[in-house]
């Protein structure tokens, strides 16, 4: 299959795109994520995504928008639900560059991390892939997570330490209070 990997950022990639190849597709990145903050992360991210398909032979389709503005008038009131957001907008370009531009399939780098949600991303994914009329190929790609990290690192990429958005830099470097 042709599919596109929405790519959060190279090391999250790096096992997904690996793992999809041994199983003959042919996969082309896809690097939309509006929310990182601040926007010198976004940067490194975005960099880092390039870095990593030049090593990997990998095409990536840019899309080079910054939009903190935007992510925050739409999580403000409700900053605990700020991940259904972040999962729907992500995947809706996605999606949405997959059917312009005649994928078979598309996915997600979120599917490498522990750290997320997958029955959500896999449901948001399915409803958005109908919607677009292309199919959403979810693999759960977590067991390769120990895999990732070592050639992340022996390919020298920047590895992030928070998910991405202000509020997930917050709770990774705020010093937590003793007494909660």
């Amino acid at each position: 299959m042709r599919i596109l990997l929405h790519t959060c950022c190279g090391p999250c990639a790096l096992f997904p795109l690996q793992h999809m190849r041994s199983a003959g597709h042919h996969v082309t990145g896809f690097f939309y994520n509006h929310n990182i903050h601040p926007y010198q992360e976004y940067a490194k991210r975005r960099d880092t995504a390039i870095q990593m398909a030049e090593q990997q032979s990998m095409p990536l389709i840019m899309r080079d928008d910054y939009d903190l503005e935007g992510f925050l008038a739409h999580v403000a009131a409700d900053p605990e639900a700020r991940c259904s957001y972040c999962y729907s907008s992500r995947l809706r370009a996605t999606a949405k560059a997959a059917a312009e531009s005649n994928f078979e399939a598309f996915t997600a780098s979120l599917l490498y991390s522990r750290y997320q949600k997958h029955d959500e991303i896999r449901k948001l994914g399915e409803e958005i892939g109908s919607e677009f009329g292309v199919t959403f190929y979810y693999q759960d790609f977590r067991p390769g997570w120990q895999e990732g990290i070592r050639l992340s690192k022996e390919q020298g990429l920047y590895r992030q330490q928070y998910c991405g958005c202000i509020y997930s830099e917050k709770d990774r470097y705020l010093p937590k209070s003793p007494h909660k």
